[in-house]
């Protein structure tokens, strides 16, 4: 029944995907009780209840439900469904749920430990966390593994990787990526100097929305170094 869920619920039949996840969550579904969490906190077939979906991640977090802890984890870090504010509990959660292979949650808990929130601040840490989202396809685990290769924090400055690590979060379209490869080539850092090149990363991240990146081309817009 949970694969027939699934599948309602990938085809945006939300009244039956509701319907079956609501059965399986009274029958302690652990994946269920996650999904029907994640509807009824994105309105999905029924009415918007964070306190409800706070309730059934809980339920399925006793299971070690890898997403149901994730989702947790976003509840503390912005104080929804009816919980106060806890970095703590969030870095807790994102970490149990990072050892079982959510890669978004290798990112943030890689995120925590570089920032020293709801933690102690340590840069080793957050470097094989982000490398284990990286492994993973995580384009933003990606481009923070590149800062730190670059700023050698937690790691040694290595600008081989570091080039490696934009490269790959900017041709997956991160706006981030693009504009630090960018700097990359405007550095020479890790590459042969292309200002050029520089130029067009620097585009295509104003283009994917990078504030930065905007404010630059237009200035050059501007004082007439480039036309479009």
């Amino acid at each position: 029944m949970i694969e027939e869920a699934h599948k309602a619920y990938n085809s945006q039949d939300f009244k039956k995907a509701l319907e079956l996840y609501t059965i399986l969550a009274g029958q302690n579904n652990a994946d269920a009780q996650t999904s029907l969490g994640y509807m009824y906190q994105n309105a999905q077939g029924c009415d918007a209840d964070e306190k409800k979906a706070l309730q059934l991640y809980e339920m399925a977090a006793k299971a070690k439900q890898p997403y149901a802890l994730f989702n947790l984890a976003i509840l503390y870090m912005n104080g929804l469904g009816g919980i106060e504010h806890n970095q703590f509990k969030a870095h807790d959660y994102f970490l149990e749920a990072a050892t079982r292979e959510v890669p978004q949650a290798m990112y943030e808990v890689a995120l925590m430990l570089e920032r020293g929130l709801g933690c102690l601040q340590n840069f080793s840490e957050a470097a094989f966390w982000y490398e284990e989202g990286a492994k993973r396809g995580n384009l933003a685990s990606f481009n923070n593994l590149g800062v730190l290769y670059k700023e050698g924090h937690g790691v040694e400055i290595d600008e081989a990787r570091c080039f490696i690590c934009f490269k790959r979060a900017a041709d997956g379209g991160l706006a981030e990526g693009y504009y630090n490869l960018g700097q990359l080539y405007d550095q020479g850092f890790g590459c042969k100097q292309d200002h050029d090149k520089a130029l067009d990363m620097c585009r295509k991240a104003a283009y994917a929305g990078h504030e930065k990146a905007k404010a630059i081309i237009r200035g050059l817009q501007e004082d007439g170094k480039i036309v479009f």
